[in-house]
């Protein structure tokens, strides 16, 4: 049976390292990624995440570890792996002299995989990318374009695994929405998408789960329903009429930020229905609750001072 059909993870990283004389810059890193899911590679720059890519495809060479890409060892078995990988890297090396069909054309024959016609007016059509703009030479794009012909040229052969790294960098909002529903759609058809970002309300948004890696160590390696679940939310407590009582004591879980007479603002992680008990009998007038964002959830694994 090939590798292809097995039901293992679509990535799979075991100790993986890779040290540039003193910097370590992928340490000891394990991880999967499985089949037909969207998953966010977060890290500050310099945490290692290009690097990480860069041993996927192949384009460097560990120092210890393997990593594999649908069951076919990326060392050992490069061509295989690297053909059904889809690649957008973060900063684009276009051939200047080359048109925008030539490298589709050269991206094409390099993967080794079939380009549909079809497919390939759809990601022109979806990302308004013109036709005739393909016929342009590459130094003429804007840096708008060269994003979205980069997307094209990662997407057009429908691989099963899409490794896009930073892939909204330089697109208007109106072209990240696009992108985003072009993720889901391909995440409905089974394909797997392994992207790394820094933009945490776009990983909040898309990823079904996310692996967070500081000077090359994995610290955090959850669903994004998980981890949202970890996080304190934030209830304000609206009342009727002045309430002269101290909100203090509250069960445990809670934690009162301010009070006046007529509002309370709370932040909770125990269950909902304790906080109900203690209003019992007070003018209430509406809850008001506000789950904690991603970022404010991360921003503590990006800080220095943070224990891994």
């Amino acid at each position: 049976m090939s590798p292809d059909d097995a039901a293992g993870p679509a990535i799979e990283i075991r100790s993986l390292s890779k040290r540039f004389r003193r910097l370590v810059a992928v340490d000891n890193l394990s991880l999967e990624v499985a089949r037909g899911e969207i998953f966010g590679f977060l890290g500050l720059n310099g945490a290692g995440k290009t690097t990480t890519i860069r041993l996927l495809l192949d384009l460097l060479r560990p120092d210890g570890g393997e990593a594999s890409i649908m069951g076919w060892n990326c060392r050992r078995q490069g061509l295989e792996a690297r053909s059904r990988i889809g690649y957008l890297p973060g900063e684009l090396g276009l051939y200047a002299d080359l048109t925008g069909q030539q490298l589709l054309d050269l991206s094409a024959g390099l993967s080794g995989r079939e380009v549909r016609p079809d497919t390939v007016a759809d990601l022109l059509q979806r990302l308004e990318f013109h036709k005739s703009d393909l016929h342009r030479r590459l130094r003429e794009y804007s840096t708008g374009m060269k994003r979205k012909l980069g997307l094209i040229q990662a997407f057009q052969s429908d691989p099963p695994l899409l490794i896009l790294d930073e892939p909204t960098e330089g697109l208007d909002p109106l072209m990240q929405e696009s992108f985003y529903k072009l993720l889901f759609d391909l995440r409905d058809k089974g394909r797997t998408v392994f992207m790394s970002s820094h933009v945490l309300s776009e990983v909040e948004r898309v990823c079904d789960r996310i692996g967070l890696i500081r000077k090359g160590r994995l610290v955090l390696f959850s669903s994004v329903d998980e981890i949202r679940k970890l996080a304190a939310r934030t209830v304000r407590v609206i009342f009727d009429s002045d309430v002269l009582t101290s909100p203090h004591p509250l069960p445990q879980g809670y934690e009162v930020i301010d009070f006046t007479p007529r509002a309370w603002t709370v932040r909770a992680s125990g269950p909902m229905g304790d906080l109900v008990q203690r209003l019992a009998g007070l003018p209430v007038k509406d809850l008001e609750v506000s789950d904690a964002r991603l970022e404010e959830i991360l921003m503590r694994y990006f800080r220095e001072d943070e224990p891994r």
